[in-house]
């Protein structure tokens, strides 16, 4: 007696992490739909549409200039402190978008969730891959800074190092994406949870090295507000690979690279958990 062969087969989901990757690639026109759905319709409606893209690095970079640099007298060393602004919040800005983008997945999408079957983490996985043409954009601002300044006669000059850059946003993006993950997951029963992000992610951002030099927290002995910070760790990093000055380390570089895959991975597994039974406590 031959056993009959199913087209789908609906069976229940009994290991605690699973990440199918065959399936997800299955419904990969179903992924490249979300990503042209983010970037189409977020500036649909708006006037100047993409243009804030390029708007809004530009405006908090000067607002950061005027205050931390002009104001408080931080000094930047020998990177232009309007140039080193620009780098910190370019960087962040993906890792924020990342973040706040996946952190309310359920909540966002439970109408659609609650009507047809897909792999749920392919929500999230669109918000990642559409930010990154944002971040392609003002990465291209930025590189238009940086060389206004060489040809200006500033000393910067890229790291040798300037090819492992693709991988600094990977872990980024693996950062935000578990991040989000986790959030998403716990305000489907908490719902003051995604009050406190926005918050949060402000706080985390004056101790992440966006506009704040690292020797600073260094002779305040603060390094330990930073220290612990993966996205500390990342934005040193990238400026150090991009602009040429920057501190880094091996226990940085280490502990950035465990943190990220940790917490993708627990992210993958609360989701994963939570997409079973979201629908009953959303």
């Amino acid at each position: 007696m031959t056993r009959e062969k199913w087209l789908f087969e609906i069976t229940p989901k009994n290991n605690l992490f699973n990440f199918n990757f065959k399936e997800v690639w299955e419904y990969r026109d179903l992924l490249i739909l979300f990503v042209k759905r983010d970037i189409i319709t977020v500036y649909k409606q708006t006037i100047l549409g993409p243009i804030w893209y390029i708007i809004q690095p530009l405006f908090t970079s000067v607002v950061f200039t005027l205050v931390f640099n002009t104001i408080a007298k931080i000094d930047t060393g020998v990177i232009p402190p309007f140039l080193f602004n620009l780098a910190g919040v370019t960087i962040w800005n993906y890792f924020k978008a990342c973040l706040t983008g996946t952190a309310d997945t359920f909540k966002k999408n439970q109408n659609i969730f609650g009507k047809v079957y897909f792999p749920r983490i392919i929500m999230p996985l669109s918000v990642v891959i559409s930010n990154l043409l944002k971040f392609g954009i003002q990465i291209g601002i930025l590189t238009v800074f940086y060389l206004y300044y060489v040809f200006t006669g500033s000393l910067i000059r890229p790291s040798i190092y300037i090819f492992t850059f693709p991988l600094i946003v990977l872990f980024m993006g693996m950062l935000g994406l578990g991040l989000g993950m986790i959030i998403s997951s716990m305000v489907t029963k908490y719902r003051d949870l995604s009050f406190l992000v926005s918050f949060g992610v402000q706080l985390l951002m004056y101790v992440s090295l966006v506009s704040l030099p690292y020797k600073l927290f260094v002779e305040n002995d603060l390094t330990w507000a930073v220290v612990y910070n993966p996205m500390a760790h990342i934005i040193e990093l990238s400026r150090y690979v991009i602009l040429g000055d920057g501190t880094t380390s091996f226990f940085g570089i280490a502990y950035t690279i465990a943190i990220s895959v940790v917490v993708l991975f627990v992210g993958i597994l609360i989701f994963n958990k939570t997409e079973k039974s979201f629908i009953d406590t959303i």
